[in-house]
């Protein structure tokens, strides 16, 4: 029995330079524990039963322990840690360049992908690493290893962060809040992105001709401006777009799709940009006005259109001939007499033709797209 006795007063009075009883509600366990020894309990029962105990009391704490959001944390740091998301702060610094961070872990990773010191070497591409965990996580790209699934739809995915994103999608869960308005959203990425509504920020500078942009998707479309490049191709006339709403769009053209329609005149667009722009002739505003001739117009678009006819500005010039434009649509049309490009097709009759208008008119008189 001193055996025993010795055991349970070392267990219960740990050196104090390496374990420190966080709060009085575990000392009282601990207490408790001596006390029920005393009693003449065995000492594992004792043990196991102080083992139950803190379980019920983290899950205890953690049901009362919610942060603005909703979600609920087992420890105060945790919780601490993830406030920092929703004031903003980034406490957390790297000395090397100055960037802040709102937690630990995030600036481990940014300390991970700045480190020179990279030791773990990919055998596959080439690509170092300098911890264990991203080299095996890496590996699972050349694999094809994929061991999280969702039990909803039984998509899998190489890592715990993406699927636990993706079961959102299921649950509509929501977390990141707006300040500013009521929007929420299923990703800090997407919010962050939102909130440039509120500030104005424009972070993402085109540098070859100085437009600014808030989000990173439209303004890669307009790099392929500059670069030329349209990978999306129309499969029933072969026309190339920059982007696939862009495309998604001009298929409109072959259904003759108009699902825009305007409630005060009837007239139908296949775009909802063209449907809100024509909203503001029935509005009957029209507060762009040339300070030339008075004239005044509906959008920006057209007032700076109309201010081409006092400047002689003709800046779209046909890379074939010494001809210019005005207006966009106008050098399109005329590039196409050297091309032979005929873009808009019928499909019922398989005619094709140079001006969208003139496929219009085709096809209120094609027979064969009338049956």
């Amino acid at each position: 029995m001193e055996f025993v006795k010795e055991e349970i007063e070392d267990t219960s009075d740990p050196e104090p330079s390496r374990i420190k009883l966080e709060d009085t509600e575990e000392q009282k366990d601990w207490m408790e524990v001596k006390q029920r020894h005393k009693q003449g309990c065995k000492l594992n029962d004792v043990k196991e039963e102080h083992r139950d105990c803190k379980t019920q009391r983290e899950k205890a704490e953690m049901i009362h322990t919610r942060s603005q959001c909703g979600k609920s944390f087992s420890r105060r740091s945790s919780l601490s840690n993830h406030l920092l998301c929703h004031s903003g702060e980034k406490p957390f610094n790297d000395n090397q360049c100055g960037k802040n961070l709102n937690s630990p872990s995030h600036r481990n990773k940014h300390l991970e992908v700045n480190s020179d010191e990279r030791l773990y070497l990919c055998s596959l591409c080439g690509k170092s690493f300098s911890r264990l965990s991203s080299f095996k996580q890496h590996q699972k790209i050349h694999t094809g290893v994929r061991d999280h699934v969702c039990l909803e739809c039984g998509k899998s995915f190489t890592r715990a962060e993406h699927l636990k994103r993706h079961k959102r999608i299921h649950t509509g869960e929501k977390p990141y809040k707006c300040s500013s308005c009521d929007k929420r959203f299923t990703l800090s990425a997407h919010l962050k992105t939102h909130q440039r509504v509120h500030t104005g920020e424009k972070p993402l500078r085109c540098t070859q001709c100085g437009k600014r942009f808030r989000k990173a998707t439209v303004f890669k479309i307009h790099l392929r401006v500059h670069a030329g490049e349209k990978p999306f191709n129309c499969d029933q006339c072969g026309k190339e777009f920059n982007s696939s709403s862009n495309l998604k769009e001009h298929l409109k053209i072959h259904t003759n799709e108009r699902p825009y329609a305007c409630s005060f005149c009837g007239k139908s667009f296949s775009r909802m940009s063209h449907y809100k722009r024509h909203q503001m002739v029935h509005s009957g505003v029209r507060d762009h006005v040339c300070l030339e001739c008075g004239k005044s117009f509906v959008t920006d678009v057209h007032l700076k259109r109309h201010q081409r006819i006092h400047t002689g500005e003709r800046p779209f010039k046909c890379s074939y001939c010494e001809k210019s434009f005005s207006r966009l649509e106008h050098l399109k049309s005329h590039e196409r007499l050297h091309t032979g490009e005929k873009p808009y097709y019928c499909p019922p009759c398989e005619k094709s033709f140079r001006h969208l208008p003139s496929l219009l008119t085709h096809m209120k008189k094609c027979k064969k797209s009338s049956q």
